[in-house]
């Protein structure tokens, strides 16, 4: 049966999470209700600027402060949810206790569930019994939405059968990315000697910009014109990166941007040769998308999710090891001299970045609406 309403539920509404409802909201408006949940107004991790919804229906649960007890917040989402026979729910943060009694609730009283998350088995050391208790918590769901090899292949490891596994989550909205910034997406738009280095990241240790800086300082003995390095993002670790900037003697070649809304990320991004992201842990990477919607070759780790969906190392961009910054320096080298190079690898980005797109996220959702629904656990049809 198809459903009537789709129901989304993030903790806080950011500019990817709007894209991809807006472009739900385009796509499925006629056929389906589409609401979007979030738990608070604002986040804790990002300092995004919330915005209202002109297209789909928004709507927030804690506009004070949230209960402690799983079960007030439970009851409290309940009562912003429509009946659910005949609604599709999608939440996110199935970890969370009152997230879990959402889900076994929803699924007694008719509901279909499915979760939404992009982890992946490597971003962290696993031990056996949280695993297990992970399977636990999925026993709700009857399906994900992720995105990518590596997470899909842990949520099968968690017990959810290949079929009920599909993507792409992680998405953003290329024509709002290419419309804020101003400027053609690479290798068009600004001259190629005028383009600076970008990282667009949270100042924190995960993120690896420690060695970044120090990449930095190895690229810029290789070269007779050195490029700017632009840092874009807030966070505890400024303090001991700003100094380390000192001590390598790089205070006045390197930009810190701060923290930048959208807008001026697509802008920041308009201007630039390659975006680096050297992170040690990072489940996805949606800035790689937003790179490759200007065009933008993507210098990246290993350990960042986005690699495998949208990046071959050598065709739009190149693969490092997060401990590597002489590989950093050189591939930096490479892309900051060689123009060829450059619009080849610009124009190989252009491409890939329809998979990042959220067309794609729509197509995952409508994945599951044109299925019956099946028991994603494989050992609950024993």
């Amino acid at each position: 049966m198809t459903p009537s309403t789709l129901v989304f539920l993030w903790d806080n509404f950011g500019p990817y999470h709007m894209d991809r409802m807006e472009a739900l909201y385009r796509h499925l408006s006629e056929r389906v209700a589409v609401i979007g949940i979030e738990l608070t107004p604002t986040s804790t991790t990002y300092a995004w600027a919330s915005r209202p919804s002109e297209t789909f229906e928004k709507r927030t649960v804690f506009t004070d402060t949230a209960p402690r007890s799983a079960i007030a917040r439970v009851w409290r989402i309940i009562a912003h949810l429509p009946p659910p026979r005949e609604t599709c729910f999608f939440l996110c943060h199935y970890q969370d206790p009152a997230i879990f009694l959402l889900a076994v609730v929803l699924r007694a009283r008719g509901g279909r569930v499915f979760t939404m998350n992009n982890s992946k088995f490597d971003d962290k050391p696993r031990h056996v019994w949280k695993e297990v208790g992970k399977s636990f918590f999925l026993l709700p769901y009857q399906g994900v939405l992720s995105t990518g090899i590596r997470s899909k292949s842990y949520w099968q490891f968690l017990g959810l059968k290949a079929g009920t596994v599909r993507g792409e989550y992680n998405t953003v909205s290329l024509d709002r990315i290419r419309r804020q910034a101003g400027v053609p997406p690479a290798p068009n738009g600004p001259a190629f000697q005028d383009r600076h280095f970008t990282a667009i990241a949270r100042l924190v240790p995960k993120k690896n910009l420690s060695m970044l800086l120090s990449a930095y300082a190895l690229y810029r003995q290789t070269v007779s014109a050195p490029r700017p390095l632009h840092l874009c993002g807030s966070g505890p670790g400024e303090a001991a990166l700003r100094q380390q900037a000192d001590d390598l003697s790089l205070a006045e070649y390197i930009v810190f941007r701060g923290w930048l809304q959208d807008d001026a990320i697509s802008q920041t991004l308009g201007q630039t040769l390659t975006l680096l992201l050297p992170s040690v842990e990072e489940q996805f990477g949606n800035v790689v998308i937003e790179a490759q919607a200007m065009g933008l070759p993507v210098i990246l780790s290993d350990n960042c999710g986005a690699r495998d969906l949208l990046v071959r190392s050598g065709v739009n961009g190149f693969v490092i090891e997060p401990d590597n910054p002489r590989g950093m320096a050189y591939f930096m080298r490479l892309l900051s001299e060689d123009e060829a190079l450059w619009r080849r690898m610009c124009d190989a980005a252009t491409a890939s970045a329809l998979q990042g797109d959220v067309q794609r996220f729509v197509e995952g959702v409508e994945a599951f609406l044109v299925e019956d629904p099946v028991e994603c656990l494989a050992h609950n049809k024993h």
